[in-house]
């Protein structure tokens, strides 16, 4: 930071000859509002309020003073007169206060006069620079946040900001904790850590805490520097008082791999994982890529190249076990760390399976997306529980509804598919030929002599002109048919007769389930339903067409998830940023290791 800026904040912060006045704006009477912001309470004019756009509401819910808003004092006890009126009228004063706020950003309007958003000037500036270009917009609220703000937006020049701070620690005396905060962001995003360090400097100096952007952003900076232990004893400080994000430990993480400090990285990324936080890709990429492109040695720290070689391979299980999917970014540091096992002899390729599940490119057979008889049972009794009887399963259907559902399932002969009527007949626009559609589709599978159950409504047996009395006496010959109340949803009967029918039977919809999946109270019997689905869900493919034969889309032999056979491993990855989360990818990462 210039030497001009630095002596104006020393002055702000330490000098003896400071009026009484400007001392109140420096940190004599802040108090401390851990994961919040820092108030000055002796100062009205310029509010020590962090930045909207870079920092968490406070925990504490304490509002903020500030110059637009007179402080209020209200009674400790929410019971006490006139508390709920003098609270509802400072809610609406300050909604009007934001609204306004809002609109200044955006080019809204200001009180007598309307501005549009602010234009940072495109050098540096002296303070009577300064002063005239706020007087020239009308010296509108905020000036200094405002304008430090849009010099992050357009990418300024560092020096324009240190002008910026140069002309208000001359003007008012201080430097505000949010005017600090944009300026800390600017730096850290724009890579100037040399500055980071100095503003590290005045603001653990001047105030008594810092809340979570600013402590998250010195991570990011120092963990970049030689100065990254610095970014670990802050991660300490903070996890004093909150939880750290994945990103803060992957900062740190990427810091101790890249300074060799094995103990370190490896520690904290337990600690990560013991948190429940799912790590970043970059964390990943991080600890694949060692220290072997820096030091070329054998060993990452007090790390052997077998405990490293474990603890990489158990990122692989954790992978396997979350069906996550590393970015090919890292799908490429996987393959590189494998070729580089040279006493091991990895070959490494990208590939793709075959519609029977077989690798393209070595010939392996992928693992069967078919459930193992522990797995399936597993599934049935956790959707029968949390969601064919879950809390909220007669807001879909009635009691006993539910239990004539059961009955009718029990006396009948297992299925082989089960057809959601409605949302199938809704494949095509035309919707005058709903039940044409689904005679269509029951027809094609009868085709095949399989035992089927259709589930609708009963308004589908009422003749119209969407639903055609002779289509619907057909279908009722073709197959089993179960036509529930017209307020209810078909999707809890269609999960319980698929699952009560056994892991052969499968299920005809559109609908991606989402939301029952959503129902299953962890991670690993979400992904079991997953699996499940993918291999037992039919989904029309294109639109039913008279006088054709009705298409499916295949349903996939082999499950999409990171595999090994101990010679072998096979790991999908994500080539794109387009799929969605319940897609899964279709590249693949194919290692064989030859003896």
């Amino acid at each position: 930071m210039a030497p001009t800026l630095l002596l104006k904040v020393r002055m702000c912060f330490g000098s003896p000859q400071l009026t009484s006045r400007a001392r109140f704006l420096c940190t004599k009477d802040i108090k401390p509002n851990i994961g919040g912001r820092k108030v000055d309470r002796k100062n009205n004019r310029q509010p020590e309020i962090p930045n909207r756009a870079f920092r968490q509401e406070p925990e504490d819910g304490k509002s903020k003073k500030s110059s637009m808003l007179p402080q209020t004092s209200f009674p400790r006890s929410v019971f006490a007169a006139g508390t709920a009126k003098r609270t509802a009228e400072l809610m609406k004063r300050k909604a009007q206060l934001v609204s306004e706020e809002e609109e200044q950003q955006d080019g809204g309007r200001r009180t007598g006069k309307k501005i549009g958003k602010l234009q940072p000037p495109e050098r540096p500036l002296s303070p009577a620079e300064w002063k005239k270009l706020r007087e020239s917009l009308g010296n509108p609220e905020r000036f200094d946040i405002r304008m430090m703000k849009a010099l992050f937006s357009s990418g300024s020049d560092l020096n324009i900001a240190k002008s910026l701070l140069t002309f208000v620690a001359v003007e008012m005396g201080t430097l505000s904790y949010e005017l600090l905060l944009c300026y800390l962001t600017l730096c850290v995003s724009s890579g100037h850590d040399d500055e980071v360090s100095d503003v590290y400097r005045i603001m653990r100096g001047s105030f008594p805490s810092l809340e979570t952007g600013a402590s998250s952003l010195f991570i990011k900076a120092f963990s970049r520097t030689a100065r990254w232990k610095e970014a670990v004893e802050i991660l300490q400080e903070v996890k004093k008082v909150y939880s750290p994000s994945t990103r803060n430990y992957g900062d740190v993480v990427a810091a101790a791999v890249y300074h060799n400090d094995a103990t370190t990285a490896w520690g904290l990324y337990d600690e990560l994982i013991e948190k429940g936080l799912s790590p970043h890709q970059e964390t990943w990429d991080a600890l694949f890529t060692g220290v072997k492109e820096r030091g070329g040695g054998k060993e990452m720290g007090a790390m052997s190249e077998s405990e490293q070689h474990e603890r990489l391979l158990g990122i692989l299980m954790y992978m396997r076990n979350n069906q996550i999917y590393p970015q090919q970014a890292v799908a490429n540091r996987i393959k590189s760390w494998f070729e580089s096992l040279s006493n091991q002899k990895w070959t490494a390729a990208w590939s793709s399976a075959t519609p029977k599940g077989v690798c393209r490119c070595c010939g392996s057979e992928l693992e069967s997306i078919q459930l193992s008889a522990e797995e399936y049972q597993e599934l049935k009794d956790r959707v029968m529980t949390d969601v064919i009887q879950g809390k909220d399963v007669f807001k879909k259907t009635t009691p006993e509804e539910l239990e004539r559902f059961k009955v009718f399932v029990k006396r009948k002969p297992a299925f082989d598919v089960v057809i959601d009527g409605l949302n199938v007949a809704n494949i095509n626009k035309d919707k005058s030929k709903q039940s044409e559609t689904l005679l269509a589709v029951v027809s094609e599978l009868e085709r095949q002599a399989l035992s089927i159950l259709v589930l609708g409504r009963k308004h589908m047996l009422t003749a119209s002109r969407t639903w055609n009395r002779h289509n619907m006496s057909l279908i009722q010959q073709k197959a089993h048919c179960f036509f529930t109340d017209n307020i209810s949803e078909d999707d809890p009967f269609l999960l319980y007769a698929t699952l009560h029918s056994g892991n052969h039977c499968q299920f005809v919809s559109r609908d991606l389930m989402r939301d029952h999946k959503a129902c299953l109270p962890d991670g690993p019997a979400r992904r079991l339903f997953f699996k499940w689905q993918r291999g037992h869900q039919l989904v029309v493919a294109g639109y039913v067409v008279a006088g054709r034969r009705v298409r499916f889309q295949n349903i996939p032999c082999f499950d999409t998830i990171v595999q090994s056979t101990g010679d072998t491993w096979h790991i999908p990855y994500d080539d794109t940023e387009d799929r969605s989360t319940y897609e899964v990818p279709q590249r693949w990462l194919c290692l064989t290791r030859k003896h």
